[in-house]
């Protein structure tokens, strides 16, 4: 018995090795973790459990037959995060440089299936060179059923991709069609065809940084969704985002202990709007006034700077934001601010966390650009998304909300809940120069007249009681309460239903 045991053992620790010493060393010379010590660094303490250790590849072909490491170049199994259980998949450079075959193929989709089947969150660490060229459409056939459960998974459990290295064909389509992809500044790269192809096909000179690193991904493309230092931060970041997602489309949201008085008063947000109605302010300052403090987690910070998305919580329980950023462009709406809202938007609709948002929007931003990029169809997105969704929906008008921007965020008219505005608001079809110009364009040689035509306007329209007389918000509220009474809207709103008629799924102007 003890032979056997020791050649258990023995196994094992081959298994652990990966690729063996010299490959860990250089893996580490890099700055980067080994697919196991990611694991250690994302899970709790001793909570892992691996699936399929000695698990090795079939292929005969190209010398594959004398090459056989255990694992197969991904470690895989379920561990919790502060208690909660979370599925994942690590891949392992130092193997094959962590390219896919059939049999890795098949440990991840074992993982996914049961992830389902529980449903819990699956979180991928991707630090791989796409399919295994020696296994051919083998390999192919393995991504395919890869990406396959990444559908069947999507809207019923979280799944979140870390990218801690090079990752290039599959392993970029697989995290594409997850909730949430993150990298790592410096060593983590994403594209379809590397440098080297790119310059064969079409004769330019890129290094991997300027096609797929970090800083295009988050600022450029919007693949992903936020960027970290090093691979300990970016998988301590992991843990606090699993904190704010619910275990799948059916279970609760989570909700922690909380220290912050929901009950809180914050008179430093009576003087947050400028006199001057053309002078910017930092929303971000509300919104982390409005939350819990210290519990907000950005989205796509580093895009589409004029809208901010991310994750707070209110009396302990997971909200999601959305803000217009009037320090970037005025808030304006635009093509990748619509585009970066909406995602956000169905993603907390999936998973019935509710949606707190905040408005100071002047319209969407006109020009031949955004006409030609799109526009229409991308606002059109955000639209979709806000009156599609069944969650909780709770909004604060602080300042301008003019025309059809004012009805895309989260108005009375596309099903939000509890409309708030501050009385600064400004509800119109458009700001009061603007408008005097169209309706009094006979007056415009007498700039007295004009002046005085403005004057009843904004005494009209710049202000939210229009819209109150209507019900269209439903109170002006003091800002320096708007903290308590967001929370009371949440609360009223816990045992939300809405009913609506059955379809095989929507079709969202993509």
């Amino acid at each position: 018995m003890k032979d056997v045991l020791a050649e258990l053992e023995r196994r094992r620790e081959t298994a652990r090795l990966g690729g063996g010493q010299r490959r860990i060393d250089a893996q580490h010379s890099k700055g980067k973790l080994t697919a196991r010590e990611r694991i250690e660094v994302l899970l709790d303490e001793g909570s892992f459990e691996e699936f399929d250790m000695f698990k090795k590849h079939r292929c005969t072909d190209f010398g594959m037959d004398e090459q056989h490491i255990p694992g197969d170049g991904v470690v895989t199994g379920w561990g919790t995060v502060n208690g909660r259980t979370v599925y994942v998949f690590s891949k392992d450079f130092t193997v094959f440089g962590g390219s896919l075959s059939e049999a890795h193929a098949e440990k991840i989709v074992k993982l996914q299936d049961i992830a389902l089947q529980n449903r819990a969150p699956v979180i991928g660490l991707f630090d791989a060179g796409g399919a295994r060229i020696q296994e051919g459409v083998a390999a192919l056939g393995g991504y395919g059923e890869v990406f396959t459960r990444n559908v069947l998974a999507s809207g019923v459990i979280p799944q979140i991709s870390l990218i801690m290295g090079p990752c290039a064909g599959g392993d970029v389509y697989s995290p594409a069609m997850t909730d949430f992809i993150f990298m790592v500044r410096d060593t983590s790269y994403m594209f379809v065809t590397g440098p080297d192809v790119v310059k064969t096909v079409t004769n330019e000179t890129v290094t991997a940084e300027e096609l797929g690193g970090a800083s295009i991904h988050t600022t450029k493309s919007s693949i992903a969704d936020g960027s970290f230092e090093n691979d300990v931060e970016a998988l301590q970041e992991m843990r606090r985002l699993i904190d704010f997602l619910p275990m799948n489309n059916q279970a609760d949201i989570p909700e922690l202990t909380h220290y912050d008085d929901p009950e809180r008063i914050d008179n430093s947000l009576d003087t947050l709007i400028p006199d001057n109605p053309n002078k910017p302010y930092d929303m971000m300052e509300l919104v982390l006034k409005t939350v819990d403090e210290g519990s907000f987690f950005e989205i796509q910070g580093r895009f589409a700077k004029n809208i901010i998305t991310g994750f707070g919580r209110i009396e302990g329980r997971t909200v999601g934001v959305v803000a217009n950023q009037p320090m970037v462009l005025a808030g304006v709406l635009d093509s990748d601010a619509s585009r970066k809202a909406a995602r956000f938007v169905r993603f907390c609709d999936c998973f019935n966390i509710p949606i707190v948002t905040l408005v100071d929007v002047p319209g969407f931003l006109p020009g031949t650009a955004q006409e030609y990029g799109g526009l229409i169809k991308h606002g059109a997105k955000l639209l979709f998304a806000f009156t599609e969704a069944t969650v909780p929906k709770v909004t604060v008008i602080t300042r301008k909300a003019y025309g059809g921007a004012y009805d895309v965020m989260s108005s009375k008219h596309i099903r939000g809940d509890i409309n708030y505005a501050w009385p600064s608001a400004e509800i119109a079809v458009m700001g009061s120069k603007g408008a005097v110009e169209i309706l009094y364009r006979s007056e415009l040689g007498d700039p007295e007249m004009i002046q005085r035509r403005t004057k009843d306007y904004e005494d009209r329209f710049a202000n939210p009681f229009v819209a109150a007389e209507r019900g269209y918000i439903d109170d002006v509220i003091m800002p320096h309460s708007t903290r308590r009474r967001v929370a009371k809207a949440l609360a009223l709103l816990r045992s939300k239903k809405v009913e609506t008629p059955w379809k095989k799924h929507d079709n969202i102007p993509l």
